[in-house]
């Protein structure tokens, strides 16, 4: 007999649309009729509940997040406060990613997995529905972002001067919306960006190899490494913090060329650690060999964050004269 899942009925969030979705991912609620329902009675014949009642307690899957004194956060290294999405992701998100994933990823990819979706997706909806901001109150916002999966999926609620209409047909949108989301994240997290942290991680360990300093790596294919690179030198510099810092990252682009790229301060970050030498941005081509002294070369961008050069030893020669130019 299939399983139900309950949640509350009348105006919905992307907390408990996204709870759904994922219980849905498990054999075992693989065909679970969903219950919009405020009525204790109703309730209380579901199998798992999420995002009403007033209860949280594993043992009886009940998972609501508005009671006083709930306090439950991902893990120590967060702070904020879980919605639905988040307790269902806490206990079965390792199960939803690995289903997802059908399996072709180890146990220790799924743990590093099963970190990043919440950090990328999951608290990101928990802060929104929990009414946590982004930044402090004091900051004003430069301009109005409403784009965002928890904005979407509130807009398939009726207008306020609109009839309700078939809620539960609405609400069936929001499940496939903010799955569709989830899914497509899970995928590419899995078979795309874990793939290049591999890549990475081979580039950083042969950096020396590259360059005695260690502050040029070059990979022999391009991935998106700004993510992982961050990751893998903090963890080196944990184990010794005289490391030296990483300033450039060498790879081929899609002509066949290469590409010089100045590791950013942070990830997500404008400004680079060591832009490339001043006297380089925004010249091209041959006027930029004449100056750089390297023959091949393309560009240098003129904020310095990026150039590129026809050959990787080009590219190479062109990174180790920025370790010694301003």
């Amino acid at each position: 007999m299939p399983k139900t899942i309950g949640t509350h009925s009348g105006s919905f969030h992307c907390d408990e649309a996204l709870a759904c979705y994922m219980l849905r991912q498990l054999s075992e609620y693989k065909d679970a009729k969903i219950t919009r329902s405020r009525d204790p009675a109703a309730l209380d014949s579901c199998d798992i509940v999420v995002d009403v009642g007033g209860v949280y307690d594993h043992e009886a899957k009940r998972y609501d997040h508005h009671q006083r004194g709930f306090d439950e956060q991902f893990s120590d290294s967060y702070k904020t406060k879980l919605s639905s999405a988040g307790l269902i992701y806490k206990h079965y998100g390792k199960d939803v990613i690995s289903a997802i994933l059908e399996q072709k990823v180890s146990e220790s990819e799924i743990d590093i997995l099963y970190e990043k979706l919440y950090d990328v997706l999951i608290e990101g909806i928990d802060g929104i529905d929990n009414g946590v901001s982004q930044y402090p109150e004091e900051i004003e916002p430069a301009y109005r972002e409403s784009t965002g999966l928890s904005s979407r999926v509130g807009r398939l609620n009726p207008w306020w001067n609109q009839p309700e209409g078939d809620m539960d047909a609405r609400f069936a949108k929001a499940v496939a919306m903010a799955g569709e989301e989830f899914h497509d994240r899970v995928l590419y997290y899995g078979l795309a960006w874990l793939p290049g942290r591999k890549i990475v991680e081979q580039g950083v360990a042969n950096r020396f190899d590259i360059d005695r300093s260690g502050q040029i790596v070059l990979f022999d294919q391009f991935c998106p490494w700004k993510d992982h690179m961050d990751t893998i030198e903090a963890e080196i510099l944990a184990k010794d913090p005289a490391s030296p810092l990483i300033l450039y990252v060498l790879y081929p682009d899609t002509s066949n060329a290469w590409r010089i790229q100045a590791v950013p301060e942070k990830p997500g970050s404008f400004k680079s650690r060591r832009p490339l030498p001043e006297a380089w941005r925004g010249v091209r081509d041959d006027a930029l060999s004449e100056r750089s002294g390297v023959e091949g070369c393309i560009f240098v961008h003129q904020s310095g964050f990026i150039g590129g050069n026809k050959t990787r030893d080009g590219a190479l020669e062109l990174a180790r004269k920025a370790l010694t130019m301003d």
